[in-house]
């Protein structure tokens, strides 16, 4: 769930506020107000809450290089939202090739060196000892420390995305890619929080410490969500829905009557919540409790389950062979609690849901969930928090 204020859009992209981002502006008009001080409070106040506006300006040109470059390969862009460490754009999908995933990658940079450029060039221009000269140098440098900032090469930065992209070219295994581009990452935040700290114990520099522990630890946070949901992509890919698929239905006869159905199967306190209607040796289709509910029961002695069932055709379905991650792209886009699963030859199979999809992939990730918690799932129709599913392949430019 997308989270902080939504304060407009650009290019049909929603832009978001986090809460902690008006630290950030905070701490940053404060010190570039202090550095221009010499020109009086007031306009070293002004310019520097101007110059701190601007910076995160140039964020948001920076994730929307990202942003348009991906839209361009026909994937969707969720958000951008500017929050305490910059700005991230919420891209729906993986680029399809290594070199698609490259060009998204150092479009952000780019357009940061492009911002340098330009902003060096207007300094030119500028009386050498004004204040406007000292803020749009200012400005130029802090894009060209974004830009050489987000080109370390470990994940989420975008470094680590060119680097993925490079070992997914050289290997053709984008899940290796980002093992090697995430455990960099983590690496490289390690060895900030590492540095924070001995900054802070050596010197005495709190902030400085402070700002590369947290620094650090944004990273290894992020860098290890890439590694956990690329696990989550592996054993996806290794399952099928005949894997993860419950045989948990009942077939009925579609020539019982409606008052005869609910007789003898809606009073089971144990009974499946999936029935399927047959007749002459051949499914008729799904039988729905609610649509029985909508029937007089004053006619529920003369009309059939005939009269009620769904179509295999009709309803929401996959074959044995389709692809968990199929599955689970069709359960969320359609935003239906279950699926059929029939046989090559059309026979109904099994259904599955949310529940069945956990019980099927927890061996995979070496996770215990209890029988307790499957039933929760199926009955609740919601996934534990911690584990992201539908389209799997999503991610996070920075």
């Amino acid at each position: 769930m997308q989270t902080g204020w939504r304060i407009g859009a650009l290019w049909g992209i929603p832009l978001f506020l986090d809460p902690l981002w008006f630290v950030i502006l905070t701490f940053v008009a404060l010190n570039f107000g202090l550095s221009y001080s010499p020109w009086g409070n007031i306009l070293a106040g002004s310019a520097g809450l101007t110059i701190a506006l601007l910076l995160f300006g140039s964020v948001l040109l920076h994730e929307l290089g990202h942003s348009l470059v991906a839209r361009s390969q026909g994937i969707k862009v969720n958000s951008i939202t500017l929050f305490l460490f910059g700005g991230i754009a919420s891209i729906e999908e993986e680029s399809k090739t290594p070199g698609e995933a490259l060009q998204v990658a150092i479009a952000g940079p780019l357009v940061s060196i492009g911002l340098f450029g330009i902003l060096a060039l207007i300094g030119l221009v500028l009386p050498a000892s004004s204040l406007a000269n000292v803020m749009v140098t200012d400005l130029a440098r802090v894009n060209l420390i974004l830009a050489l900032f987000n080109l370390i090469p470990g994940l989420p930065l975008d470094g680590g995305q060119v680097l993925k992209a490079a070992v997914w070219k050289v290997t053709g295994n984008r899940f290796q890619a980002v093992r090697w581009a995430a455990r960099t990452g983590q690496f490289l935040g390690w060895s900030a929080i590492a540095t924070g700290a001995a900054i802070e114990f050596f010197t005495g520099e709190l902030v400085s410490g402070l700002w590369l522990v947290l620094l650090g630890w944004f990273g290894i946070r992020h860098a290890s969500a890439y590694e956990r949901i690329t696990k989550l992509q592996e054993a996806l890919l290794q399952l099928h829905a005949t894997d993860a698929m419950s045989r948990d239905f009942r077939v009925v006869d579609a020539d019982m009557s409606l008052r005869a159905f609910a007789d003898l199967y809606l009073l089971e306190t144990s009974a499946p919540q999936t029935y399927f209607a047959a007749s002459d040796g051949r499914y008729r289709g799904m039988v729905s409790i609610d649509d029985l509910r909508l029937v007089e029961r004053s006619q529920w002695e003369t009309q059939t389950l005939h009269s009620i069932v769904h179509p295999l055709t009709e309803i929401p379905h996959v074959e044995e062979a389709t692809s968990l991650v199929e599955v689970i792209n069709q359960m969320e886009s359609q935003q239906i609690p279950r699926l059929t699963v029939l046989s090559p030859a059309g026979a109904i199979a099994g259904t599955i849901d949310r529940g069945d999809i956990i019980k099927a992939i927890a061996p995979k990730l070496n996770l215990r969930i209890s029988e307790v918690e499957i039933k929760r799932i199926k009955e609740e129709g919601s996934y534990p928090s911690g584990l992201q599913l539908g389209l799997v392949a999503k991610s996070t430019k920075v």
